[in-house]
């Protein structure tokens, strides 16, 4: 049974590397384009991993975690954040709020799917 990837960005083009490297490694792929549509795919379903931009209209990446998080069903979920924020303060800010690991833009998606496949278990 493949594992199930939420992945928040809202560059479309983002979403395709992402989704092509994630689903060339066997995951399933589930795609937002903000926060808020992010929160509408947490309805219940297994998730194993969040792959969340930071800057993003509606509701950002930030928020979009602290809100994850309130939900008691993904209050676990891992957090990647996929940003070209590498300031040691956002970075503190996203850690705060339950990321698990930071990846900066522009990335390599084998360092992407290294930090994914460290943190869903088999």
């Amino acid at each position: 049974m493949p594992k199930n990837i939420l992945v928040v960005d809202d560059s479309a083009s983002i979403r395709h590397v992402v989704g092509i490297a994630l689903r060339g490694a066997g995951y399933n792929v589930l795609e937002a384009v903000d926060g808020k549509d992010a929160l509408t795919k947490l309805n219940g379903q297994k998730i194993h991993l969040i792959i969340s931009d930071v800057n993003m209209p509606n509701m950002d990446g930030i928020e979009f975690l602290k809100a994850a998080r309130a939900n008691p069903k993904y209050k676990f979920t891992p957090v990647i954040m996929l940003t070209t924020e590498s300031g040691q303060a956002k970075m503190a800010e996203g850690k705060a709020a339950g990321a698990k690991a930071w990846v900066v833009k522009p990335f390599q998606p084998e360092q992407m799917l290294n930090a994914v496949s460290k943190l869903i278990m088999p």
